[in-house]
């Protein structure tokens, strides 16, 4: 009785390790990669001006928004909580707000398509924005098992319920806010995923963005992928620059996009080949 056991037990423990193996398996051998960005590209607004919704009156005092310096923007952001915390703000306000943000035009068209591809594509997010408030806003959106990672900056609540914002990293970058460069995030990815992958790189990449700093991780995709920058906001507006400063330096194909409907449409035609 005892041998049967250990036996059963033996062949539960193999298929468990055939089916562990087979999962990592087929994580490791998705064709291709999307990145997304998350403010004004998913979502349809700046998460940072929308939790300041939370705070006494829905506005800041002139005396804290004079704080701000360029190329800072996460520290004012951690004031900005911090502030929000004295004033009484905890997690309850925030979910509140954070929960009701709207998402972008046609981006739950995308999402659809790449839940019916799940097979053939991994999916990362890559934001300025904070870990709390996007864990948030997905998890209520029933997005979050969509995304292999989400890359951030840290955010937690300490023991007073004060929302505490860190920094993600630190770089070189001169074009880049100084908490994160997403070209420095996005490059170590690949290189990370294609170890990860026995040294086989995706077919091809995709990169669904808005803002400055969406440019410059777009700048070293090469002629096989594509990037999707929301049309007209500044990450359209530099690619558009530099195809005209420097013709033929950037290489990347690119689908500006008003509703996500177009970039689902991309999508499918390109699948469909």
């Amino acid at each position: 009785m005892a041998g049967e056991r250990e036996a059963q037990g033996a062949i539960l423990a193999g298929g468990l390790l055939t089916l562990s193996r087979s999962l990592y398996m087929a994580a490791n051998h998705k064709k291709f990669l999307i990145f997304f960005d998350f403010d004004e590209t998913i979502i349809n607004e700046n998460s940072d001006n929308s939790v300041v919704r939370a705070a006494p009156g829905q506005k800041l005092p002139a005396w804290l928004r004079d704080t701000y310096r360029e190329g800072h923007y996460n520290e004012y952001m951690g004031r900005v909580l911090s502030y929000m915390g004295d004033q009484g703000v905890r997690e309850e306000g925030l979910r509140t707000i954070i929960e009701k943000i709207p998402v972008s035009p046609g981006v739950p068209s995308i999402f659809s398509l790449l839940r019916a591809h799940h097979d053939l594509f991994e999916v990362v997010l890559i934001s300025d924005s904070n870990m709390y408030v996007i864990e948030t806003w997905l998890q209520a959106a029933g997005l979050r098992q969509l995304f292999r990672c989400i890359l951030t900056n840290p955010a937690s609540f300490d023991a007073r319920g004060y929302l505490v914002l860190k920094p993600y990293h630190t770089h070189a970058c001169q074009r880049c806010p100084a908490n994160m460069c997403k070209q420095k995030i996005v490059s170590e990815y690949l290189r990370q995923r294609q170890e990860e992958r026995a040294g086989r790189p995706f077919d091809k990449l995709f990169y669904v963005g808005d803002g400055a700093n969406d440019f410059c991780p777009s700048v070293i995709f090469g002629p096989a992928d594509t990037v999707f920058p929301r049309h007209d906001y500044p990450m359209h507006k530099l690619i558009k620059e530099m195809q005209q400063s420097q013709p033929g330096s950037f290489k990347a194909t690119v689908v500006p996009w008003q509703s996500g409907e177009v970039i689902a449409t991309y999508l499918k035609t390109f699948l469909d080949r």
